[in-house]
């Protein structure tokens, strides 16, 4: 007779074995080369990072790839926005998401402000209202601490409005 023991050890490893067969893919690959204008063949991977498909950037069209793995927002307005704000550090990114939050800048001739920015692409097609920027602002104060200043009036507007027009110069040399 086993022992208990044992039987509980023999009843781990077949649970065990169970669970990661589960974890297996019956996708099957054809032999040879791909096909030109497939999403395997290695011409397509340019935008891609690591060849792969986490992130697939512009295709052509107005609307960001459709594929399951793709970017969940603009690929023209995502490399746009980060293309513009690539002079302040970026905080966090989130291409699924569609947000860029930037840290504190204080631009060299100005070192007493610091601006902070917050970006949200909220659509997959190549529009203005798809964007909305937030501009924070702070001035030092005497004793050297930071305080919170209205940005002026139409900075988030013009910075909108620089990325699209980056976008739109993006999409118009991806199509020549």
């Amino acid at each position: 007779m086993l022992s208990p023991r044992l039987l509980k050890g023999i009843a781990t490893s077949a649970i065990l074995g169970l669970s990661l067969s589960a974890c297996g893919s019956t996708v099957e690959r054809p032999s040879g080369p791909p096909e030109s204008g497939t999403p395997d063949n290695p011409a397509n991977t340019v935008g891609k990072v690591g060849g792969g498909n986490l992130l697939q950037f512009g295709t052509g069209t107005d609307d960001a790839p459709q594929g399951g793995t793709g970017i969940g927002v603009n690929a023209y307005l995502w490399r746009a926005s980060l293309d513009t704000l690539s002079f302040m550090p970026v905080d966090s990114a989130d291409p699924f998401g569609g947000v860029i939050l930037t840290d504190w800048y204080s631009p060299p001739e100005a070192p007493d402000e610091r601006f902070k920015v917050n970006l949200y692409i909220l659509s997959r097609q190549l529009r203005a209202d798809g964007l909305r920027v937030s501009v924070f602002r702070q001035e030092r104060g005497p004793q050297g601490s930071w305080r919170d200043v209205e940005a002026h009036g139409q900075t988030a507007t013009e910075l909108e409005n620089a990325i699209l027009a980056r976008a739109r110069e993006m999409r118009i040399a991806s199509t020549q």
